[in-house]
């Protein structure tokens, strides 16, 4: 069996909503009910509190990133890492269709699952698109790649068809949509321009052409370019370069959002900056109760060992 790093972090980054909403711990006390041995009891309470310092500082992370972070305006915007606020559009004229509703959407995650034969589900395919889509504000727009992002929706649907069950989440067009992340802009003025180089690579691929070259530049017809033919030649690559440059600098300029290379957090939701800032304080405080209590258990299961015998 093969597992990849990038593979463990995708899992976590899509399943993170089970460690912070103290899912793991339950089936930890459920499994402790179940073995009810002393052993059982010392490694489930011990991992429901690693899982609830784990979720405890994860969630301290995302509260201030959401509130340490100004929201920005996109044509304001400063280069770097930045908080907007917009209303979702597709990026292409063809809307992205959900992978298992075939429905309209900016950005889908599915999962397919299978009862087995004593009533289990069994996940069968599960993953999420990548497609980039528009976020508009009103001093322009940002195209928004969601690839690696952490994706917090309210739209989830679930349904079964016999022995089959499925799952999707996703982001519809015209969703108020809240992004933080590594905020770029390309094009226009901001478009970085070597025009040495440019040039340089220009008369390289002029030079590999000579008799076209002689043609245009060899004046005096001795088959050959002297030093004041090479002058009109460097002249000529130049006012090719520069109508080059003006004609990128005309260009408009492109704004996008992407994962930060420094390993910031990259959250896109529709759900309001408040509303997700409330959450993530309150199951902070949820994890702090939860690891104390854990502590409490492992404490009395120290004490009270002759219950199973120690």
């Amino acid at each position: 069996m093969n597992f990849s790093f990038a593979a463990v972090q995708g899992v976590l980054r899509r399943e993170y909503a089970q460690l912070l909403t103290s899912g793991a711990q339950l089936l930890l006390v459920l499994l402790g009910i179940r073995l009810n041995s002393y052993d059982g009891w010392l490694y489930c309470l011990s991992a429901i509190a690693l899982i609830s310092v784990f979720a405890w500082s994860s969630l301290l992370y995302r509260l201030r990133a959401l509130r340490d972070t100004p929201t920005s305006k996109i044509a304001s915007a400063a280069q770097g890492y930045v908080e907007l606020i917009g209303r979702g559009q597709p990026y292409c004229e063809t809307p992205l269709l959900s992978v298992l509703g075939r429905r309209p959407c900016l950005w889908c995650r599915y999962k397919t699952e299978q009862r087995d034969s004593r009533g289990n589900w069994e996940k069968l395919e599960s993953g999420e698109t990548d497609d980039s889509f528009i976020l508009r504000d009103d001093t322009g727009i940002c195209i928004i790649d969601p690839e690696h992002a952490e994706i917090v929706t309210q739209h989830y649907r679930q349904w079964q068809e016999g022995n089959y069950r499925y799952s999707e989440w996703t982001l519809l067009e015209r969703d108020v949509i809240y992004v933080i992340g590594q905020f770029c802009t390309q094009g226009g003025s901001t478009l970085a321009f070597d025009a040495r180089a440019e040039l340089n690579a220009l008369l390289t691929e002029w030079k590999k052409d000579m008799p076209t070259l002689r043609a245009r530049f060899d004046l005096n017809k001795n088959g050959e370019l002297d030093m004041d033919e090479w002058m009109l030649v460097q002249q000529a690559a130049k006012r090719e370069v520069d109508k080059m440059m003006a004609d990128i600098r005309l260009q408009p300029e492109m704004h996008y959002l992407s994962k930060p290379l420094d390993g910031k957090l990259f959250l896109i939701s529709n759900i309001s900056q408040q509303q997700l800032s409330r959450r993530y304080l309150l199951w902070s405080w949820a994890h702090l109760v939860i690891f104390f209590g854990a502590l409490s258990g492992l404490g009395w299961v120290l004490q009270h060992g002759e219950v199973w015998g120690r």
